[in-house]
């Protein structure tokens, strides 16, 4: 096993890492995967310093030609980007692949587009709406997918009335 499957925290350090430009970097790494789905990139410690933007800067990357947006996260002691199963088939990868990654700083606002029906519960509501625009993108996001995921009518009206009453309440979730 290499050093970036064995869990030691070292980066993987096989092939050279280079930096396209400030905020930019290739390298080439194992795709991590921890239990049955759950998979990642560790991201060399030294790249996440040059892109100077924190210990969680977002980021763009790019396997295969495969690009999506993301934000970098320390778990168990090493910088990580998930690797979501929608991105895996996205870039044709699967956990244990090698694979050559671009990273680079994501500077580009980070914005939800609020369905007309939401936005009309939330205008109706102020204090709903004053704590859905404190929220984060994440947060944000987590509302309007309760929204925009349900199959019926009747559900997607319920899921507006269960949101608004939390935001109401000053409750992200």
């Amino acid at each position: 096993m290499n050093e970036a499957t064995s869990g030691t925290g070292s980066s993987d350090r096989r092939s050279s890492e280079r930096f396209v430009e400030p905020g930019s970097a290739k390298f080439q790494t194992t795709i991590q995967q921890s239990g049955r789905t759950t998979t990642g990139i560790q991201v060399p410690d030294e790249i996440v310093e040059a892109l100077g933007s924190g210990r969680r800067p977002p980021v763009t990357v790019t396997v295969n030609g495969y690009t999506y947006r993301s934000t970098v996260a320390v778990m168990g002691g090493r910088y990580m980007v998930s690797l979501s199963a929608e991105h895996r088939a996205g870039a044709g990868v699967a956990g244990g692949d090698e694979v050559d990654v671009e990273i680079a700083l994501d500077t580009a606002p980070r914005t939800v587009t609020v369905p007309a029906d939401l936005a009309a519960a939330l205008d109706a509501e102020p204090a709903a709406r004053r704590t859905f625009d404190g929220l984060s993108n994440s947060n944000r996001s987590w509302h309007v997918l309760q929204v925009t995921g349900a199959k019926t009518d009747q559900t997607r009206q319920r899921r507006i009335a269960r949101s608004v009453d939390m935001l109401r309440q000053g409750r992200a979730r």
